[in-house]
């Protein structure tokens, strides 16, 4: 397996700019808001800016760090093991906005749903390296494979965060597929689906209520309807160029936390149908050049994590986007690297960090 003399600058390229376009955009969208609840119009972006510096550094940090190094049980179980306890632990914890999703240390606080998605990756890729011949025994393979994956989406899911425990559930889908899984196996996990929806959509009023704003917005526009309509004006407004940065109107108490879940429609408007689509495409080749260094990587357990790292970003990337333009159920999955959240965004660039490190080890 030949070493390549660096990373792959391409990828490398693409993160940082969409970390650029994220510092710039959360604080065109959130200096409104700041000043009016914390006096600052900086209250938001300098956070976003630490936990920025801190992800370059992890990332850096990660880029040197050889990956088959975390290949071993101790380093494997204990992440797993960590993250599972962060996850009981929120719920001993202080509510914060109804929800059980903060560890809350100081000025800081960290979600640890966050960490489950690379815990989960890492495990799987470690897991599934020595059994891609026996991928069809759902005893031995299947069963140990998918049962950590279920057990922290149901936490999560508790916490309730529908939309994260999806998104593990879909990159750990992603991951068992390139493995091997028959597609048979994703028909016996689909059969319960609409049980799962009547439980925990139907029969919880808010989640209902979003579906029937995705559904019709416009039948109650005051209303469930409010947040997507204005996501849509933001996103039609814009045109072509947009009105311009810290121009927007939308961000201005229309929009439900706009640096945050709705930060792409606040692009949009801003920057018009050009800067959405640069956002766009900067994803597509971020996803390219993943999906190349699992491909090019003679490691299955590399070419296991490169492909749960992409799916991380990519699926994430692909909910948020969705909802902002009406095409997906409000969910509060946020725009990697570009949304507000500082353990977001330092867990994404660690793990593009690992990332870069296999490009450097591929052929």
């Amino acid at each position: 397996m030949a070493k390549r003399v660096s990373v792959d600058k391409t990828l490398f390229t693409v993160t940082l700019i969409l970390v650029f376009i994220g510092l710039v955009m959360v604080f065109s969208a959130s200096a409104v808001v700041a000043k009016e609840r914390f006096g600052s119009p900086y209250y938001f972006v300098l956070r976003q800016f630490g936990w920025a510096l801190a992800g370059l550094a992890a990332m850096f940090a990660a880029m040197r760090l050889d990956y088959r190094r975390y290949k071993h049980p101790a380093v494997v179980f204990s992440l797993m093991g960590i993250t599972t306890l962060l996850l009981v632990l929120v719920f001993f914890l202080d509510r914060s906005h109804n929800t059980h999703r903060w560890i809350r240390l100081g000025v800081l606080s960290f979600q640890p749903s966050e960490l489950a998605k690379p815990a989960l990756i890492l495990f799987l890729a470690y897991f599934l390296e020595t059994r891609t011949k026996f991928m069809d025994d759902w005893r031995r393979t299947l069963i140990p494979a998918t049962a950590p994956a279920v057990v922290m989406a149901a936490l999560i899911l508790m916490q309730p965060d529908l939309g994260t425990a999806l998104a593990c559930g879909a990159i750990s889908a992603v991951v068992l597929f390139v493995a091997g899984m028959s597609l048979k196996y994703y028909a016996w996990a689909l059969a319960p689906l609409p049980l799962f929806f009547y439980v925990f959509v139907v029969r919880v009023p808010w989640r209902y209520q979003r579906i029937l704003a995705f559904i019709d917005p416009y039948s109650d526009p005051q209303g469930r309807g409010f947040h997507i309509i204005q996501s849509l004006i933001a996103v039609g407004t814009g045109g072509l160029t947009g009105l311009g940065l810290m121009e927007g109107k939308q961000k201005l108490f229309y929009l439900p936390e706009p640096h945050t879940d709705f930060i792409f429609a606040v692009t949009a408007e801003e920057l018009g149908l050009l800067g959405a689509t640069l956002v766009v495409v900067l994803f597509a080749i971020f996803l390219y050049r993943a999906i190349r260094a699992a491909v090019l990587t003679d490691d299955i357990f590399a070419r296991y994590l490169a492909t749960g790292i992409g799916a991380m970003v990519g699926v994430q990337a692909l909910f948020n986007i969705s909802v902002v333009l009406g095409m997906a159920p409000t969910k509060g999955i946020p725009l990697p690297f570009i949304s507000y959240g500082g353990s977001s965004l330092f867990i994404t660039l660690a793990s593009v960090g690992v990332l870069l490190n296999i490009t450097q080890h591929a052929d």
